[in-house]
């Protein structure tokens, strides 16, 4: 009871956030230099169209009810038409969100299989010294490498040299799950290398702390297994902060990764949102960015629920705080 209840608090909590959200998203676009009327109707618009555009904007409404116009469309899943393609946003963003979900889901894993395991032998005061090197290594390598760099010289590489993997040439997994793959695998491990780095040194840290608990010396005491106490007793207690940048890491690769699929021509939502904003179709760039927000904070309010399951404690102090 104590657990949905906390649930719950969240749950409102992440309403008036996204709520807040949408007032931030809607200002900064009505802000746009010239006007946003003028980018709207544009110079060239004929007097059809600009009734057709005031009327679906509702332009000729006061900002208050512009803002409540379009956020009771877009709680309804109706973000509006492409004012470049003349296309359902909504339409488009389900049409393009199969390969932005796969792509973080090939990423996730990738980052998980690789920084995790290096994270907890590297913050073991056991681990052997050239696993604790390489764990230090391959972290402050892939915290300070950006996306871009590595991207490129990924793209400089495998365009020079035919090794496998292919640039662009993009199809849905289940029409050809090799030509998929070897699409996705560049773009993947480019995303993946960031999280590794991320993973690995909050879990060392995260083991590390643990390690020098007195229940640590405890259970030593008592004999246990080290088997055991790393599965019972340091993995469990590590486990929250590993939780909180592992979701944050995959809220930021479901709001799409632009930078990573423009550069690979992954046809997923970071691209669209990317030519959204050089189209100034504000339309595209609302609906990616509220969308964005919203899945983040749905991430956060599940990551939040696991903390209760791992440690009730966490809920007991939120209430006491």
């Amino acid at each position: 009871m104590q657990i949905i209840q906390y649930v719950i608090g969240r749950f409102f909590v992440a309403l008036a956030t996204m709520f807040g959200v949408s007032i931030v998203i809607f200002a900064a676009v009505r802000m746009v230099p010239g006007g946003f009327e003028q980018v709207v109707l544009g110079p060239l618009a004929t007097p059809e169209s600009r009734a057709v555009i005031i009327a679906k904007f509702a332009l000729d409404r006061s900002i208050i009810e512009q803002y409540g116009h379009w956020l009771v469309a877009a709680v309804h899943g109706d973000f509006g038409i492409s004012m470049v393609t003349q296309t359902s946003v909504t339409q488009e963003l389900i049409r393009r969100a199969p390969a932005t979900i796969q792509l973080a889901l090939m990423s996730l894993v990738m980052a998980l299989s690789v920084g995790l395991p290096l994270g907890v032998i590297s913050g073991l005061t056991n681990g052997r010294p050239w696993q604790r090197s390489l764990g230090r290594l391959l972290g402050a390598l892939g915290a300070s490498i950006p996306d871009f760099v590595l991207g490129s010289l990924f793209l400089f590489v495998f365009t020079v040299w035919s090794l496998g993997p292919t640039i662009g040439g993009y199809v849905p997994f289940f029409e050809d799950p090799w030509t998929n793959l070897r699409a996705m695998v560049l773009p993947a491990v480019t995303l993946a290398v960031f999280g590794i780095a991320l993973i690995l040194r909050t879990a060392r840290d995260a083991v590390k702390s643990v390690m020098i608990e007195g229940y640590i010396a405890f259970a030593v005491a008592c004999g246990e297994r080290p088997s055991r106490i790393v599965r019972y007793h340091v993995l469990r207690n590590a486990a929250i902060p590993i939780i909180t940048v592992t979701a944050t890491y995959l809220g930021y690769l479901l709001g799409g990764a632009i930078i990573v699929e423009v550069l690979f021509s992954v046809p997923g939502v970071g691209l669209y949102t990317y030519n959204g904003l050089m189209n100034r179709d504000y339309a595209i760039v609302q609906a990616s960015v509220l969308v964005a927000a919203a899945v983040f904070i749905a991430i956060n309010m599940v990551a939040d629920t696991i903390y209760t399951l791992l440690d009730p404690r966490i809920s007991a102090q939120q209430r006491a705080s």
